[in-house]
């Protein structure tokens, strides 16, 4: 396949100030181009826009959220834009676009169009008095700018209608500082990255959950299950809540607890117990960013399965991925060593030897799913070759993996 062709989305969320997410950053990357320079990348967006960015099916990439985009000026000002989904999109103007007669018209078009407009790694330039009072958002960059310097420039956005964006928020410390100044929108890895959230020990719910997937993959009864689940009211609830907030729930009135369960199937809830395990007691469910996560290493590892070579021919190999994926993260967030989860589930060797020393056939789909989240594309090219998938298999699995709410 040629690599000038082929594009992999990289995708951030962006937070609200009840941590949950609202829209996400969408990164497109050319992997046959990860050394390039600036310009190269800019054009590399422009041919994605205009050529196969709707391709994508960017409704369901962003599920119903907002997709922030990166546009320089001549992009901006490129009468191609209008191919974007106006309702979704959010134009974010490059922090190299400098103000002219042209660039304020244009705002003012794309505003009276629908278009939402926000202003990327941002500081406060007096010069931009009339976008200031077009652009609905502006990114301030905590790295570049110091937390000393915040206040007083948020002081200056104030006098303007739009939300202020904390953007490369790597800390508690740069959130807690962020909220009390009032910023309503959050980006950056202290949300993104599940290693450096606080761990919390697994709670009586959680045991539950845990003992719920060990049924499941032994293949227990139904009435096994339910007695399983409804040892936890508060499990009870925020399962059902999860069947509605997917979908399910809108096409079919849910009357008990055993109906869900037979209504929805085996395979289903299988999928929601895994994820229960990362929402726990957190009101966010879904929402949460770090479900969002595991979700989409598990889906692109279980699309990737049956073309991986070595996990050919073997029938569940697609459901053994999606586990190793989900499972690969639990002991990040929770108090809980990996060698006790693998021993608590009665796992099967091969997704224990995935999980504890990224071995074997799932290991190496796992390693893979983190290269690619990782944006390391170039060792992602080294592996792609000897594993039998191709660069075309990476990408239709990671669009598929970013619509997960659409399959569960």
């Amino acid at each position: 396949m040629d690599d000038s062709s082929s594009y992999l989305i990289g995708r951030q969320p962006i937070l609200n100030r009840s941590e949950e997410i609202v829209a996400y950053e969408l990164l497109f990357r050319s992997p046959g181009a990860t050394q390039a320079l600036v310009q190269d990348a800019v054009q590399a967006t422009a041919n994605v826009i205009v050529n196969t960015l709707t391709g994508f099916g960017i409704e369901d990439i962003l599920g119903g959220h907002k997709g922030f985009i990166n546009l320089d000026f001549e992009l901006l000002m490129n009468d191609s834009l209008q191919i974007l989904p106006k309702e979704q999109m959010v134009l974010e103007i490059l922090e190299t676009v400098r103000v002219t007669p042209e660039l304020v018209e244009q705002c003012r078009h794309l505003k009276e169009k629908g278009f939402v407009l926000a202003l990327d790694d941002h500081v406060y330039n007096p010069d931009f008095h009339e976008i200031y009072q077009l652009a609905d958002i502006v990114k301030l960059d905590l790295v570049q700018t110091p937390m000393l310097e915040l206040a007083p420039m948020v002081e200056q956005f104030r006098r303007y209608p739009m939300k202020l964006l904390a953007e490369k928020v790597e800390s508690q410390e740069n959130y807690r500082s962020c909220l009390e100044l009032g910023f309503e929108l959050f980006q950056g890895y202290y949300f993104a990255k599940p290693a450096i959230l606080e761990k919390k020990r697994l709670d009586d719910a959680g045991t539950t959950l845990l003992k719920l997937m060990r049924q499941l993959s032994e293949d227990a009864e139904i009435a096994e299950i339910e007695r399983t689940i409804r040892e936890s009211a508060g499990l009870t609830y925020k399962l059902l809540l999860l069947v509605n907030s997917v979908g399910i729930g809108s096409r079919m009135r849910i009357e008990s607890l055993r109906h869900a369960i037979t209504m929805i199937g085996r395979q289903q809830i299988k999928r929601w117990v895994q994820l229960a395990l990362f929402a726990g007691n957190d009101a966010r469910g879904i929402e949460n960013p770090v479900v969002d996560m595991a979700a989409v290493r598990a889906s692109l590892m279980e699309s990737l399965a049956p073309r991986y070579l070595a996990l050919q021919g073997l029938e569940d190999s697609p459901d053994k991925a999606f586990m190793t994926g989900i499972l690969s993260m639990l002991d990040r967030i929770y108090d809980i060593p990996i060698d006790e989860m693998v021993e608590k589930l009665h796992l099967s060797d091969d997704v224990r030897d995935a999980l504890v020393c990224r071995s074997g056939g799932f290991g190496r789909l796992l390693h893979l799913a983190e290269l690619l989240e990782q944006e390391q594309f170039d060792h992602i090219r080294c592996h792609l070759d000897e594993m039998g998938i191709t660069l075309n298999d990476v990408l239709n699995s990671q669009v598929k993996a970013f619509t997960w709410r659409a399959g569960m």
